[in-house]
């Protein structure tokens, strides 16, 4: 058997990524992406960041410091924003830029993978807001016919 060089085995790798299997790396990768307020802060840092559900999701991406974020995601603690934009950064969704002024001015924005993810996020998130009548009428159907 032929030896196979570093990036032909991570290419090797690559190729065989199944979410379906256990093992996979990439189902740790869909439980952070799944997660709502990872799903909120794309939003929000990829220009989406209306206060009005329905809203037209055209925004151009943007820089955003903390507190904004904050104010922005309603019922988000801020260990909870804290871990979550940390987890964005070290996965390379987003970068964070420290200005050394008093205080220290801190944001946020999105990098290239991070764009790309977005993307995807915004559709459900669209989805999501568009749809949650349904989803209300047939929850209450469902559990009217449950009871």
């Amino acid at each position: 058997m032929a030896t196979m060089t570093a990036a032909q085995k991570r290419a090797q790798a690559k190729a065989e990524y199944d979410a379906f299997l256990a093992a996979c790396p990439s189902r740790k990768l869909l439980d952070r992406i799944s997660d709502k307020w990872v799903t909120l802060i794309l939003a929000a840092l990829g220009g989406d960041g209306s206060n009005q559900p329905g809203a037209d999701c055209a925004g151009e991406p943007r820089s955003m410091r903390y507190s904004e974020l904050s104010r922005l995601l309603a019922g988000v603690s801020q260990k909870m924003l804290t871990q979550t934009l940390r987890s964005l950064e070290r996965d390379g969704l987003i970068t964070r830029t420290a200005t050394p002024t008093v205080p220290v001015t801190v944001s946020y924005e999105l990098t290239e993978l991070g764009l790309s993810l977005h993307q995807m996020m915004r559709g459900l998130k669209t989805w999501a807001e568009m749809h949650m009548d349904d989803v209300l009428a047939n929850r209450a159907t469902y559990d009217s016919r449950t009871a």
